[in-house]
């Protein structure tokens, strides 16, 4: 029941556009007794349909420029590939200490942008794109 609780969390929260594996992975680890390599790649597996689903609905509602796709695609791919490397050689303490500081800077990153708001560089584009 916890293993299904922990996923129902993530993928309310994945669904809700924050990224489920900012909760899920602490809830594996935490609660479910998941070691901290095996908590990453159960996202990275759930990562899949959500992501599937969340460009199909992108898709539908006209969000993705066709012409801009692989050059967000391939990076993001050969990156994910590497990390994925560096993770595997790395001890489960050292790779928890490294996804704690990742939610810390995330924190404070969405912590610093609903207490000042957009940049005005994200204001003039996005009044450019309701033009």
């Amino acid at each position: 029941m916890t293993l299904f609780l922990a996923g129902l969390a993530g993928g309310i929260i994945g669904g809700m556009g924050m990224g489920g594996g900012t909760l899920l992975i602490p809830l594996l680890t935490a609660f479910c007794g998941f070691d901290q390599h095996t908590a990453q790649a159960v996202n990275l597996i759930a990562f899949i349909p959500m992501s599937a689903v969340s460009i199909a609905i992108h898709a539908r509602n006209g969000l993705i420029k066709p012409k801009y796709l692989l050059t967000v695609a391939l990076p993001a791919a050969a990156s994910g590939v590497l990390a994925s490397l560096l993770a595997m050689n790395l001890e489960g303490g050292m790779l928890s200490v490294f996804f704690g500081w990742f939610l810390i800077v995330l924190g404070v990153f969405q912590f610093g942008s609903a207490v000042l708001g957009p940049s005005p560089r994200a204001r003039k584009k996005s009044n450019r794109v309701r033009e």
